[in-house]
């Protein structure tokens, strides 16, 4: 593995590795990628072709990682300074990968998530905390979904004993988001008039850009890093308040924002996180949401840019066309409220408070 030869961050002076991406075109993957050819990685990709157009530059390997033959093909004297996934979700299907790579990579970097750790929403994390119970060849049968990331997780580490780097990001954000929590936002709010805003304006939000864990991941392979980081925002850097308000001066819409009581909302049937993306009332279930640790990853390099450079960054990239249009879901559920939705929930809102 090759290191660092200058002390700097996130510039030329890194050296230069192989990598080998498997995803690489979607969100987080395809900012891996960007950063990575940026900074003159020699990079592999090896995907189905499907979920996004392949960047130049790149060598390209088609193929499904579920298929043997497809990983024997995509090893065939091949050999990397790392491998990173970016689209493990199955333990067994992850195992699979892990096993035809552990002769030819050095590092396997996995892209988890907060949602490994069983303690999560309920409380706010760090890397000490248990994760689920799940097996390294479970498959999403065996057990609830949001196990199934720490199930891969032991696949890569079994597979790659001493040689893994876990990182566990939290909510992401920023250009090329496809489910489309922070890009609702900036639409609903460019339309102008008055939006439903959740709860209080004073509530802590904890928000990372993908670009910001690219750069985090790349600088620790460089360094030949392994271990496990929690990859999230600043604990309490921004507030509901600050990140609405920076949508408004992006988009530079006549908006107001009507901050309606959390407890209201859900009197009125408001699903928290999904047709209000980003609201996680005040309950016990997932009061954690925001108030995970990032202090490992921040002492070890990771830096974060405000949120309101990455909201203005991802307003212009829907504006532009950069990245494909977000899908506005998350798993199968839709993202956002509904107008006629939201405008009655607003009326009632504003029924309800005394008139001057």
């Amino acid at each position: 593995m090759q290191t660092i030869l200058a002390d700097s961050l996130h510039d030329e002076s890194l050296a230069t590795m192989k990598i080998l991406f498997i995803g690489g075109t979607v969100f987080l993957g395809r900012a891996l990628v960007d950063e990575a050819l940026r900074r003159g990685h020699e990079v592999t990709l090896f995907n189905r072709g499907q979920a996004g157009p392949t960047p130049s530059g790149v060598e390209a390997v088609q193929g499904d990682r579920e298929d043997e033959a497809a990983l024997h093909a995509l090893v065939e004297e091949r050999a990397w300074d790392c491998v990173v996934d970016t689209c493990g979700f199955e333990p067994q299907i992850v195992q699979r990968s892990v096993r035809a790579l552990a002769g030819h990579a050095e590092i396997y970097a996995f892209v988890s998530s907060f949602h490994a750790y069983s303690d999560w929403p309920a409380k706010g994390v760090d890397e000490s905390f248990p994760l689920h119970a799940c097996a390294p060849d479970a498959s999403p049968d065996d057990v609830p979904y949001n196990a199934l990331k720490a199930g891969c997780e032991r696949a890569v580490e079994e597979g790659f004993p001493e040689r893994a780097l876990i990182v566990n990001p939290g909510i992401i954000v920023g250009p090329g988001e496809n489910v489309g929590r922070l890009p609702w936002w900036l639409e609903a709010i460019a339309r102008g008039g008055r939006v439903l805003a959740p709860g209080s304006p004073d509530r802590a939000v904890q928000l990372i850009d993908a670009r910001d864990i690219a750069n985090f991941m790349l600088d620790r392979l460089a360094e030949g890093g392994t271990g496990r980081y929690l990859t999230t925002g600043v604990r309490e850097s921004t507030t509901m308040g600050e990140l609405l308000g920076a949508c408004v001066d992006a988009t530079g819409a006549e908006t107001e924002l009507v901050w309606v009581d959390e407890q209201f909302l859900q009197d009125h049937g408001v699903a928290p996180w999904t047709e209000v993306p980003l609201w996680a009332p005040d309950i016990p279930e997932v009061i954690g949401t925001w108030t995970a640790s990032s202090a490992k990853a921040l002492a070890a390099g990771l830096r974060c840019r405000p949120v309101a450079e990455t909201v203005a960054d991802t307003w212009r990239a829907l504006r532009e066309g950069t990245y494909p249009r977000p899908k506005y879901l998350q798993g199968k559920i839709p993202v956002g409220l509904d107008k006629d939705k939201h405008d009655a929930v607003l009326a009632a809102w504003n029924d309800r408070r005394p008139q001057a």
